[in-house]
């Protein structure tokens, strides 16, 4: 699976400790070879909400059939 700077993509499983579910849509900000990615998870309003390194399995490329939603997020206690 090859990734793009820039390229939009969805999450495939959930990182609690970032506020994060699979499903939840983000941006390759950063490419690290031979398997890492930057991807950055934004709110609705624009603000970050996670700036995480993963790994081109933990996330998958943006498909015709994906809707976008929007969820609250969980605040931490």
């Amino acid at each position: 699976m090859s990734f793009k700077l820039l390229d939009a993509v969805v999450l495939e499983r959930d990182l609690p400790e970032a506020g994060l579910r699979s499903g939840d849509l983000g941006a390759v900000v950063e490419v690290y070879e031979p398997d890492g990615l930057e991807v950055e998870f934004v709110a609705a309003s624009g603000r970050t909400q996670a700036l995480v390194t993963l790994r081109e399995s933990d996330v998958r490329h943006v498909d015709d059939r994906d809707l976008i939603a929007v969820r609250p997020l969980q605040r931490a206690v």
